[in-house]
């Protein structure tokens, strides 16, 4: 009978140490004085990364506690402290987690439980230590400057370029030698944000993930990040000089459909600019002044308005008194002919030949007459 009880008694014991954690508990402890009953918020960024309350607690002598049901996932959260400044970062797993900070440096928590926290925790450490170097050398920089010290701010310039290479090659190699980390997603997508990398290196980085971090809501909207950067860098190489300009149709003032096949002379402009928009404005007497004087040779014009009313736009045109060839989605930067050619700016233009060949790009003032003079005469 004992021996049936033993038994039964180390089964229950390793079924107890097999199963998954039942949901996660955030174990938080603040140094520093934090009165009691202080609000605790936990908090994920919703759309347009607006934070979104997930869960309150209150602060009770020096900790706090959070506790929910099982995730699917493991997903970025933020522990906010009220009346303090900043926010503890903190994933969110299953099992027990734990988050250390002083109240007036809650940026930088101890983190543990859980390997998603482990990974971000080891992340944390190595990366604050090369923020360090960059305050030493910010410090030091500012009192050689104070001092007019040129030799040392050489120095010091020559050393900081040398520890930004660091700090790349480190969260570099941090992705490639933890693909199973959520943190190496957002590096990946920090990797895009920075435009410093070319998209097939990128690329590399994305698809050395593991499958199972790839599957997390985080991952995927980095792969849209990323497919939206591969789907601009074309956009980019459609509209270079020596490329021929793509081919678009778009609403006119009187409400027809125009195509930019139609309206092209032997030199045409593709001019993107709005109502709204000052420098345009101000450009749009010199624009008329060089079509009223090569139209009679060759120049059509194709303006691409980013307005949002169609009252604002026909109003700038009357004001402006601008004859040629318009167009208008009314759909601001969002216009797919502004995303067809990759107009994230304005005034922006390009100058085409006739046989629809990119000859240039945001020519204004003299060098704009210049260019189209010698493609006429």
């Amino acid at each position: 009978m004992k021996k049936l009880i033993l038994v039964s008694t180390i089964a229950l014991l390793f079924m107890a140490c097999s199963q998954k954690p039942q949901g996660y508990t955030i174990t938080g402890n603040l140094t520093g004085e934090v009165e009691n009953g202080t609000q605790v918020y936990l908090r994920k960024m919703g759309d347009n990364m607006v934070p979104v309350d997930v869960d309150t607690t209150t602060v009770e002598n020096g900790s706090y506690v959070f506790s929910g049901d099982p995730v699917d996932a493991p997903e970025v959260h933020y522990v906010f402290i009220d009346k303090l400044m900043g926010y503890s970062p903190v994933i969110l797993e299953n099992g027990e987690i734990t988050v250390m900070a002083h109240k007036d440096s809650l940026g930088m928590p101890k983190l543990g439980g859980g390997p998603q926290n482990d990974f971000f925790a080891d992340y944390m450490e190595n990366s604050q230590a090369i923020s360090s170097k960059f305050r030493s050398i910010q410090e030091d920089y500012q009192k050689a400057t104070l001092a007019k010290d040129e030799a040392t701010t050489a120095a010091l310039n020559d050393e900081m370029t040398d520890l930004q290479d660091e700090a790349k090659e480190f969260e570099v190699n941090f992705i490639k030698e933890n693909p199973d980390a959520l943190i190496s997603v957002l590096l990946v997508e920090r990797v895009i944000a920075s435009r410093l990398f070319p998209v097939e290196e990128i690329q590399a980085l994305y698809d050395g993930l593991s499958d199972k971090v790839k599957e997390t809501s985080t991952a995927k909207k980095v792969l849209d990040e990323l497919e939206e950067m591969k789907s601009k860098a074309e956009r980019e190489k459609n509209t270079e000089i020596g490329a021929t300009a793509p081919l678009f149709s778009g609403p006119t003032p009187e409400g027809t459909e125009l195509a930019l096949a139609d309206a092209m002379g032997k030199v045409t402009l593709v001019d993107f600019w709005a109502a709204w928009c000052k420098p345009c404005r101000a450009e749009n007497p010199n624009v008329l002044k060089v079509y009223n004087k090569y139209h009679s040779k060759g120049l059509n014009i194709v303006g691409v308005s980013l307005d949002r009313k169609a009252e604002d736009w026909n109003k700038a045109i009357a004001d402006d008194g601008l004859t040629w060839n318009q167009v208008s989605n009314l759909a601001y930067f969002n216009d797919p002919i502004a995303r067809l050619y990759n107009v994230e700016a304005i005034p922006a233009a390009f100058l085409l030949d006739e046989n629809g060949v990119i000859v240039g790009k945001n020519l204004r003032g003299a060098a704009l007459e210049e260019k189209v003079a010698e493609l006429l005469n």
